[in-house]
């Protein structure tokens, strides 16, 4: 194939999958919000089943719904018939996922959730195939064929089925209030826990804070900033608040034969930014990267608390 042919089939395959995208918009019905109420009132977990590519897909969606919020997991259909059933309670909703709806390793599934009266989630592209018609409630899928050439390989629907999982994600993530706080708790690992860390998990506190009083002497700054290696000191008043900072850009600003003869409170730039403890670090980096500073003091009733420097985001890979 030539390049133009390549890009020709590109283009082709993704204005199918878009067009599919497009009838999964425009047919979305009230059979959604009934899922999400089944899904959102469980008192057990959300159990997602498919074979094939419907089982890689379903594995993603039960991955994403137990990251934000909604306990789920995947059941193999052939594994559920040799034991796994055992996993499914009455207290939980069971989404089967099946583009035909006529995928004959689900049977076993399909009639243990009718025995035990376990809510069943029929997720095809037919409302009157054998898996549609045994759904307590059907989320339909596009019938406007496959991106593949020949008809076959799953493509368009394993991307709709894919946004469809993620709709039904954002809409409880929505409906529960699950806010960034929670997300962290569910991905403590890696850069996405980094960036969701508060500045309280990373700041230098106690003895590493660098602070003077106001009536210090820029000797005392000197050795003070040097010594906690920060790059910079506070400066407090007599009741412990902070009044102000200096930086070694301050310092260099600021050089003079008789800086060693001012107090840091001469010197010292007032009104400082700071922020508060429980705020994320992501946040805190933004607006250090914004303000073209690299430390934060984090207050608690005007006091300091403890510091956070540009090189502790970087430590933890936020950047």
């Amino acid at each position: 194939m030539t390049r133009e042919e390549d890009l020709a089939s590109a283009r082709r395959t993704v204005e199918k999958e878009i067009e599919a995208l497009k009838i999964l918009e425009n047919e979305i019905s009230d059979s959604l919000s009934q899922a999400l109420d089944l899904m959102q009132k469980t008192q057990g977990r959300v159990i997602i089943t498919g074979m094939g590519k419907s089982g890689h897909i379903g594995r993603k969606i039960a991955a994403t719904l137990a990251s934000t919020g909604t306990p789920s997991f995947f059941v193999h259909p052939g594994e559920a018939s040799h034991g796994d059933l055992g996993m499914l309670t009455e207290e939980d909703v069971v989404i089967a996922i099946s583009n035909s709806g006529e995928t004959k390793e689900l049977s076993d599934i399909i009639l243990y959730c009718k025995r035990y009266g376990i809510p069943l989630i029929a997720i095809t592209k037919n409302p009157q195939s054998a898996l549609g018609k045994a759904g307590n409630i059907v989320l339909k899928l596009p019938d406007n064929g496959e991106a593949c050439p020949l008809g076959l390989a799953p493509t368009s629907s394993t991307t709709a089925t894919l946004v469809l999982g993620d709709i039904l994600a954002i809409a409880l993530l929505e409906r529960k209030g699950f806010t960034k706080t929670d997300f962290r708790q569910r991905h403590p690992g890696g850069k996405l826990g980094a960036f969701l860390q508060k500045v309280a998990d990373l700041m230098h506190k106690g003895d590493e804070i660098p602070l003077i009083p106001n009536t210090a002497t820029m000797q005392d700054a000197l050795l003070t900033m040097t010594s906690k290696m920060l790059g910079c000191v506070g400066i407090v008043d007599n009741a412990g608040h902070l009044e102000g900072i200096i930086t070694d850009g301050d310092l260099r600003r600021c050089m003079s034969a008789d800086i060693f003869a001012k107090n840091a409170a001469d010197i010292m730039t007032r009104n400082p930014k700071t922020v508060e403890g429980d705020i994320l670090v992501a946040e805190a980096l933004k607006m250090m990267n914004e303000k073209h500073i690299t430390q934060l003091f984090v207050l608690k009733d005007q006091k300091p608390v403890g510091i956070l420097h540009m090189h502790d985001c970087l430590r933890i890979g936020v950047a």
